[in-house]
């Protein structure tokens, strides 16, 4: 009996054994499979971009940087994404920061395109590529791999196409420029340029309105105040063509001025629809976020890469703005 009683034993205590050891291997099984779950659903984090924007009141530049985190999640890479917001000083801090933290890389829209080259040269120092995106830097001592951006001189020309016919080839207007920046500078050129193939228009008027909507309207109620017989004017971004607008409007003279803008922003396109805008040249910031990164992941792969990407503009009247699903209707 005391046998029987001892074979019994060992019996059950073999199962209970085998059971411990096949609830081991089914949750070792267990874990191998959430192991490779995880792996094949995370990219592999190869490092930090870091992006220093002119500003994020324009919602350009916003669009930048949503679409650079976007296309660089596809690679791996995380973007830190800041802004300068228009003061040079704080954007070379940010410079500085992205070297402290030893970046990948680095993405800049400088708030001055000729005070930015310091910035560049210190992140040169460390070994880090810079790029640039839609503004480019005007120091030839600081190496940029690739700038990234729309034509602007291109889209310059297209703005000053839209005064000519705007006001039929002939009147005087003011141009509200952003002489700080390489994009405000192109945009400028190739406005003044097609415009100098018109004899009948004459330029009486052309101050600095930082890009700002705030400023560009206080700057557009001097104009107006000096130039009681002024018939258009160019705005070198949509922030700068809204100010106006309000100036405008203020003014009671709206209906006798033409606005040309540039950018193609929501408000400026609803502002077309509207009549408060003639045209704008619209550019494409989305693509611009998104091929910079690409340009990034190519070079930090050893590929070559292009200097520069320049995107074309095009030109947006109120006959775009009436087809254009996103805006409002007159009625709603």
């Amino acid at each position: 009996m005391k046998k029987l009683w001892m074979i019994a034993c060992a019996g059950l205590m073999a199962t209970l054994a085998g059971c411990n050891q096949q609830a081991g291997d089914n949750s070792a099984s267990a874990g191998g499979a959430a192991s490779n779950t995880t792996a094949a659903s995370a990219p592999t984090q190869k490092g930090a971009i870091g992006v220093s924007l002119l500003t994020m009141e324009n919602p350009f530049f916003k669009d930048i940087g949503n679409a650079m985190q976007d296309e660089a999640a596809k690679s791996g890479y995380s973007v830190i994404v800041t802004a300068g917001e228009k003061d040079p000083a704080r954007q070379r801090d940010q410079v500085n920061d992205f070297i402290v933290k030893k970046v990948s890389a680095i993405v800049l829209s400088p708030c001055d395109s000729k005070a930015i080259g310091t910035a560049i040269q210190a992140a040169n120092k460390a070994g880090i590529p810079v790029f640039t995106a839609d503004i480019a830097s005007m120091d030839k001592t600081a190496k940029v791999v690739a700038h990234v951006a729309t034509d602007n001189y291109e889209g310059g020309k297209l703005a000053g196409k839209a005064m000519i016919e705007a006001l039929g080839g002939k009147g005087k207007i003011a141009i509200i420029d952003h002489p700080e920046v390489e994009s405000g500078i192109m945009r400028t050129k190739g406005f003044k340029e097609t415009i100098a193939g018109a004899k009948g228009i004459q330029v009486v008027a052309q101050l600095p309105g930082g890009g700002a909507r705030d400023l560009s309207f206080k700057v557009a109620q001097d104009i107006l105040e000096k130039n009681p017989d002024l018939n258009g004017i160019f705005a070198i971004n949509d922030p700068s063509a809204l100010g106006t607008v309000a100036a405008l409007e203020k003014a009671g003279r709206l209906s006798k001025v033409k606005v040309i803008g540039f950018d193609g922003q929501l408000e400026a396109k609803q502002a077309i629809k509207e009549g408060k805008i003639f045209a704008d040249s619209i550019q494409f910031p989305d693509k611009i976020g998104r091929t910079v990164v690409q340009s990034i992941v190519k070079y930090m792969g050893g590929e070559k890469v292009p200097s520069q990407v320049l995107i074309p503009t095009s030109l947006y009247h109120k006959a775009d703005a009436e087809k254009d699903p996103a805006l409002k209707s007159k009625t709603s």
